[in-house]
C-alpha cells in the first residue's frame, strides 16, 4: 500500500494519545506512515510528552499559535494536520481511536479516486448500535485497552469481505481530492464538521465505502468530552453541540440526517422566508435557524436585542437575517404565521419543511396547520455549499 498520513487533532488528550499512537505504531501494516498531530488545547502536558516521544514514534506535532487563550476547533485542526502532510492520502484518526491489525491496508485495498474510505468502529458496549459498528468491550478506557485480546478479534475478521456504504471516522482519501472542495468548514468549530463534510463530499460525487475487516477501537467521544468523566469538559462539549448544531441548520436548512448505516441524506435547500406575527425572543430563538431570512415587527427594539444576544454565537450576519416586517420579502418560499398560535405539529413541519415541499410541493399557496406558505419557486441551493 501507498504511504499515508494519520491526521490527530488532540485537545488535552494525553490520556487516549499515550494509547492511540502506539496503536498505530504496533498495527498499522505499513511501519513508516506519518502521523501528525495538532495540540489545540494542553493542560495535561501533551507537548510535554510528543517532544519526549516524537523520535520514538517518529512523529509531527504542531501546536496552536494561540494557545490557552482560543481553540482551531477539530475542523480547522484536521486541515492544519492535512495541509502539514507530504503523502497523497490521508487519514482521519480520533485521539480516542485504536487503530486494528492492518487496518490501514485493509481500508486502503478499497480507495481509489473520488472515493472516501471508513474503517469499522468497535466500540464498547455504551450507546445503542443501528448496524454501522460493532459492539464488544475491549476496555472502557485507554488504559484498560486489551490490545492483544482485540487483536485476536480482528483475525477473526480479516477474510469479511462486508462492506457498506456509511462514512465516520477514521476515513481517508486522497489529500487533492479533500482541498478541491476547501476542506472542513470552520463554521462548525467543534461539533457536526464531520456531518457538514460528509454532506459536501456526497453532493460532490464521492462514495462512500465501509469495509468491515478493518477495524479500529473506539472509546466513544471520550477525547472530544462528551464522555470523558469529567463533568466541566462534558458540559463545554455539550455547549458545543448546541452551537454547532444550530450552525449546521442554519447552513443546510435541516439537522444532520443519516441511514442507519450512516449514508448522509441531504435534504433540499430553498430559500425560505418567515413572516412572524407576534414574535418574541424565545420565538425567535427556537425559529431562525430553519429559515434563509426571518421578518418580524420591530416591537420594542425585538431584532436588535435578540441580535445582541446570538450574534456572538454565530458566524453568520444576523442583520443580513433577521429583518423588518415591511422589508421587501423575495424569497423562493415563504411562510407566514402566528407564533403564539404555533404548536408542536407546526413546528415539526418546520423542521421537516423541505423534505414536505420535496415530496408535493408546487407552485402556488397552501396551509398547513398554522403555517400558510407560498411557493414561487422551487430551486435548490444545497450545491452551492459543495465548496467553502
Amino acid at each position: 500500500m501507498e504511504k499515508i498520513t494519520f491526521c490527530i487533532p488532540s485537545k488535552s488528550n494525553l490520556r487516549y494519545l499515550k494509547t492511540c499512537i502506539p496503536s498505530i505504531r504496533k498495527n498499522a501494516f505499513r511501519s513508516d506512515h506519518d502521523i501528525i498531530i495538532f495540540v489545540d488545547s494542553d493542560e495535561d502536558g501533551t507537548i510535554k510528552w510528543l517532544e519526549e516521544v516524537k523520535d520514538e514514534y517518529n512523529l509531527s506535532y504542531y501546536v496552536n499559535p494561540d494557545l490557552g487563550n482560543s481553540l482551531f476547533g477539530i475542523g480547522k485542526a484536521y486541515d492544519y494536520c492535512i495541509e502539514k502532510s507530504t503523502t497523497d492520502i490521508f487519514m482521519i484518526f480520533h485521539a480516542d481511536m485504536m487503530l486494528g491489525k492492518n487496518a490501514d491496508q485493509l481500508a486502503f485495498n478499497h480507495l481509489k479516486t473520488n472515493t472516501v474510505v471508513s474503517a469499522t468502529r468497535v466500540e464498547p458496549p455504551l450507546h445503542p448500535n443501528n448496524g454501522e459498528k460493532i459492539i464488544m468491550d475491549f476496555g472502557m478506557w485507554p488504559e484498560e485497552f486489551k490490545d492483544d485480546e482485540f487483536n485476536d478479534f480482528v483475525d477473526t475478521y480479516k477474510e469479511d469481505t462486508h462492506v457498506t456504504d456509511g462514512v465516520f471516522a477514521p476515513w481517508m482519501m486522497y489529500k487533492d481530492e479533500f482541498l478541491s472542495i476547501g476542506g472542513h468548514d470552520a463554521i462548525m468549530h467543534s461539533c457536526r464538521e464531520d456531518s457538514d463534510i460528509f454532506n459536501r463530499l456526497q453532493l460532490a460525487g464521492f462514495t462512500f465505502i465501509q469495509p468491515w475487516n478493518s477495524l479500529v477501537y473506539h472509546l466513544t467521544g471520550r477525547g472530544a468530552g462528551s464522555f470523558d468523566g469529567d463533568e466541566e469538559r462534558h458540559r463545554l462539549w455539550q455547549m458545543d453541540m448546541i452551537k454547532s448544531t444550530k450552525e449546521f441548520i442554519r447552513k443546510w436548512g435541516s439537522n444532520v440526517n443519516h441511514t442507519p448505516l450512516m449514508n448522509p441524506i441531504i435534504s433540499p435547500r430553498y430559500d425560505i422566508g418567515f413572516i412572524i406575527n407576534n414574535a418574541s425572543l424565545a420565538s425567535l430563538s427556537a425559529l431562525e435557524t430553519w429559515c434563509t431570512t426571518v421578518y418580524i415587527h420591530d416591537t420594542a427594539g425585538l431584532i436588535e436585542q435578540y441580535i445582541s444576544i446570538e450574534q456572538p454565537n454565530t458566524k453568520f450576519s444576523l442583520v443580513d437575517k433577521v429583518l423588518k416586517y415591511d422589508n421587501e420579502k423575495n424569497n423562493d418560499i415563504l411562510v407566514e404565521f402566528d407564533a403564539t398560535s404555533i404548536n408542536q405539529e407546526d413546528f415539526v413541519v418546520i423542521q421537516k419543511l423541505a423534505e414536505i415541499i420535496k415530496d408535493s410541493g408546487s407552485i402556488g399557496e397552501f396551509q398547513i396547520g398554522n403555517l400558510k406558505i407560498t411557493i414561487n419557486s422551487l430551486t435548490e441551493y444545497q450545491t452551492n455549499l459543495i465548496k467553502i
